[in-house]
């Protein structure tokens, strides 16, 4: 994740940048994602933050987001990232549901 966050924001700024995505940002994008209820009820920040990261692999590796993707949607709202990862796992999450793939 710190990757493609870094790889986004520094699209987005026209400069390189080095970030780091906290698991506060990705519980966060997961609960307005509206998918943090398919986890348990007492599933700590760091777990979500986990199964954040999981989700976009499984996309990622089943050929239903590319890295491109990934990117693009975190250059599209480089000021929130919570909201450009909240976009990006409802994008995955839809995927996965429809069963698309679009990456050659």
């Amino acid at each position: 994740m710190n990757f493609v966050f870094s790889l986004g924001k520094s699209k987005a700024l026209e400069e390189p940048q080095g970030i780091k995505v906290s698991d506060r940002i990705l519980a966060e994008a997961l609960r307005r994602s509206g998918l943090r209820q398919e986890l348990p009820h007492r599933t700590t920040r760091q777990d979500s933050a986990n199964a954040v990261e999981a989700l976009l692999v499984y996309g990622y590796l089943n050929k239903l987001v590319s890295i491109e993707e990934a990117v693009d949607q975190i250059a599209a709202a480089p000021n929130s990232p919570v909201d450009a990862f909240a976009d990006l796992i409802r994008l995955v999450a839809k995927k996965i549901e429809d069963g698309k793939s679009n990456v050659p």
